[in-house]
């Protein structure tokens, strides 16, 4: 926030306080990253369906080689992401990332046109590996935009809001999805990502609102410079860096497991592909209103009031509260287990995470921050899923992976506090 500018009004955390505490000169830009961030998820939302219905073919058994063919595929796109960074400004480099994804998804429409013929294991496997790269890498390049065109104290305020945004998103996407053909959900979500290439040209001509600070930064370097090693570079050589790592393998170890543990319960429970496809549908959907009611209600209150540590803290204690009760009820928690954490994760933990990058340089935020969400995350997968298929001859039960979960959460808590409160991070703005 600009010191021209006078502080909000303390809010309480009701919608209506986030939106008043918004100053007139953000609201355009909030508007516009609100929508921007809608129709990233909501394209994303239209497509994993489509993604489901393969998932739930090949088998819960397979899906280590799904997640470690998307953490190849990552490995090989990461360098032409840092690439663009390094060489490019954000209105060029951006609308080539999402022109990249409108391509491939043009591309897929005769693929599953001859689905039939292709097969789960072929198209299924590409389409499946295609779809979580995809969702990685738009995502990421959002929030990179976002902790660069607002500062430390305005995230906080706006980062919530803009968040709310994108778990609309989520919800409009499986609405959507359950009224077109495969061929409509392709074509809507060209035209969801085509809107965002519209945002960032919108967003990118600095409106009034965006921060002093970010505006003088932009005009001493609109380009990121180094290679595209730089990001990793930067995990070994920054401790709020490898404190995020970290944090981030934790908590993708109980995504994780939470997610092996529900194919498991919803292959054993839904015969069909169509029940199998309805259910998980009502699981996204529980999911994404849950998250949309701790953007709305929670995230901002805890964020203003008590900060980034808080907000790292809370959904690793409320996770540890709810892996020990699945402990104890077993498998009929399984799908409890699933919305909660990952609605902790998305509600909460993301906002909290994401509003630390607006403290680091322009390069780490770029960069640093997107091998993490990219490679160490789907790194983080091979992993887990490499170890519960090791484990698997010794019979782990619900329970037993409840308390593994458990423990992992337990650890994130410390780590989330460590990593908001490290050394190497510009220092914290106060709300007045």
């Amino acid at each position: 926030m600009s010191d021209a500018q006078p502080a909000p009004p303390r809010p309480s955390g009701s919608f209506w306080t986030m939106l008043s505490g918004v100053l007139p000169a953000e609201r355009a830009p909030l508007a516009i990253a609100f929508v921007y961030f809608f129709c990233v998820l909501a394209s994303y939302y239209m497509l994993r369906p489509l993604r489901d219905q393969f998932s739930a073919e090949i088998g819960s058994e397979n899906l280590w080689i799904y997640w470690l063919g998307t953490f190849i595929a990552t490995l090989a796109l990461t360098p032409v992401f840092g690439w663009l960074v390094s060489r490019f400004p954000r209105e060029k480099f951006i609308p080539v990332v999402y022109g990249f994804f409108i391509v491939c998804i043009l591309a897929f429409v005769p693929a599953f046109r001859a689905q039939q013929q292709l097969g789960p294991y072929v198209l299924g496997t590409v389409f499946y590996i295609w779809l979580s790269v995809f969702n990685l890498f738009v995502v990421s390049v959002f929030w990179s935009f976002m902790a660069d065109l607002f500062d430390s104290a305005q995230s906080r305020r706006l980062f919530p809001v803009i968040a709310l945004g994108g778990t609309a998103g989520s919800i409009a996407g499986p609405l959507v999805a359950r009224e077109l053909t495969i061929e409509q959900l392709l074509f809507a979500a060209t035209a969801a990502l085509a809107a965002c290439i519209l945002c960032v040209a919108l967003l990118s001509r600095r409106p009034h609102g965006v921060s002093e600070a970010s505006r003088r930064a932009d005009a001493a370097s609109m380009i990121v410079g180094g290679t595209w090693w730089a990001g990793l570079r930067q995990i070994f050589a920054q401790p709020f860096l490898r404190k995020m790592v970290t944090l981030v393998m934790l908590s993708e170890a109980i995504g994780t497991i939470a997610y092996a543990l529900v194919a498991d319960y919803v292959g054993a429970n839904y015969a069909t592909p169509e029940a199998r496809k309805t259910f998980n549908a009502g699981i996204d959907l529980a999911t994404n209103t849950t998250i949309i009611l701790l953007q709305a209600f929670v995230a901002r209150w805890v964020l203003t009031r008590f900060g980034l540590g808080v907000g790292l803290v809370l959904p690793s204690i409320l996770n540890v509260l709810v892996l020990l009760a699945v402990a104890v009820v077993g498998d009929a928690a399984v799908v409890a287990m699933l919305i909660i954490t990952r609605a902790g994760a998305y509600g909460l933990f993301k906002p909290a995470s994401d509003a630390l990058y607006t403290r680091v340089d322009r390069e780490t935020r770029y960069k640093g921050k997107n091998v993490i969400d990219t490679a160490i995350w789907r790194f983080g997968d091979v992993v887990v899923s490499g170890g519960m298929r090791l484990l698997h001859p010794l019979a782990i039960t619900v329970a037993g992976y409840a308390l593994i979960c458990a423990t992992c959460a337990s650890l994130a808590a410390w780590f989330g506090w460590r990593a908001a409160h490290s050394p190497d991070l510009a220092p914290e703005p106060r709300l007045d």
